[in-house]
C-alpha cells in the first residue's frame, strides 16, 4: 500500500523566525515526496498585545495573498493547506485578533499553540525567572503553562490542532529538564480529555521528537490520549527551514503504530482527510 506523506504545521519567512520563503518551502516538499503540505505561519497576538509590537501579527494580507495562489501552482500536483499557527493568550483582544483573522481570510486550518506566559516567550526564558532574575521552582513553571494550554482548548476563534504540548520544556534551563507526565497527571488528563471532548487533534511535533528531555514528554502523551480514546492525531515537521521538512517523521510515525494509531489526519476547512500510517 502506498504511503502519502504528510507534514501539517511548518514556517516560511512570512513568520518572524521561518529561514526561507514559502516558494522555496513548498518546492523543497514537493521534492521530498510530500503529498498533504500544511503552512501555518505565527501569528503572535500575545506578543503583540503585551509588548505593543503589532508586526509579530505577521504581514497578514501579503501572506494569504502569496500563499493562495502559490496554492493555485500546485493543484493536481500537492495538496498544500493554508494555515495559521495562534499563539494563545488568555486576553479577549488576542481572541479578537484571530477572529477577525479567521472571517477575513478563512484559513484552511489552525494550529492552537501556547508559547508565551503574558507575552514572554519560553523561548526567551523570561517565564522561567522571577523579578529578581532567581530561577523559579520547576513544577511552579510547568503548571502554570499547563494550566493556560487548558485554558487555550476554550479559545472562542475557530482552530483545529492542539499545537507542541512540550513547548516550554524545550528551552527550560533546569538541569533536570523533562516535564514528567506522572508529575502533572491531573491537568494532562484533563487537557486529553478535553481535546478528545471537543474533537480536536493533538500534535505529533517532530520539534518535541528531535529533543530526547522533551521526546519523554510526547511520548507519554501520545500513550495516555490513546489509552483515553484519542484517535485524531498529526503530524508536524514544525520546519522553519526546507531542511526540516519531513524530519523525525519516521521515528514518530513508527511510534505512533507502536501505540496503536493507524493514521494521522490532516484538517482542511472542518473536514478531516485520514491518512493511514
Amino acid at each position: 500500500m502506498q504511503t502519502f506523506l504528510t507534514d501539517v504545521h511548518n514556517h516560511s519567512k512570512f513568520s518572524f523566525d521561518g529561514v526561507d520563503i514559502l516558494s522555496d518551502m513548498l518546492a523543497a516538499a514537493q521534492k521530498k515526496g510530500v503529498a498533504f503540505y500544511g503552512v501555518s505561519e505565527h501569528f503572535d497576538g500575545d506578543v503583540a498585545f503585551y509588548k505593543k509590537q503589532p508586526a509579530r501579527l505577521g504581514d497578514t494580507e501579503n501572506y494569504f495573498h502569496t500563499a493562495r495562489h502559490l496554492q493555485e501552482d500546485y493543484a493536481g500536483v500537492m495538496n498544500v493547506f493554508i494555515g495559521c499557527e495562534f499563539s494563545y493568550a488568555d486576553e479577549p483582544q488576542v481572541h479578537a485578533m484571530y477572529q477577525d483573522i479567521c472571517e477575513k481570510h478563512r484559513p484552511d486550518f489552525a494550529v492552537n499553540s501556547v508559547h508565551a506566559f503574558r507575552g514572554d516567550d519560553y523561548w526567551d526564558l523570561a517565564p522561567f525567572y522571577d523579578k529578581t532574575g532567581k530561577l523559579r521552582d520547576k513544577n511552579e513553571v510547568y503548571a502554570e503553562y499547563l494550566a493556560l494550554i487548558l485554558k487555550s482548548l476554550d479559545a472562542p476563534y475557530p482552530y483545529d490542532i492542539l499545537g507542541h504540548i512540550g513547548y516550554a520544556p524545550r528551552y527550560a534551563p533546569y538541569e533536570d529538564k523533562p516535564l514528567y507526565y506522572a508529575e502533572h497527571a491531573s491537568i494532562l488528563d484533563e487537557i486529553l480529555k478535553t481535546v478528545i471532548g471537543k474533537e480536536k487533534i493533538l500534535e505529533a511535533n517532530a520539534a518535541n521528537f528531535s529533543r530526547p528531555e522533551v521526546r519523554v514528554l510526547d511520548e507519554a502523551v501520545l500513550r495516555r490520549y490513546y489509552a483515553l480514546g484519542g484517535r485524531a492525531v498529526s503530524y508536524a515537521s514544525d520546519a522553519h527551514s526546507t531542511g526540516s521538512i519531513l524530519r523525525e517523521r519516521e521515528a514518530i510515525t513508527t511510534f505512533l503504530k507502536e501505540v496503536g494509531f493507524t493514521h494521522v489526519v490532516v484538517p482542511c476547512q472542518g473536514e478531516r482527510i485520514k491518512i493511514a500510517l
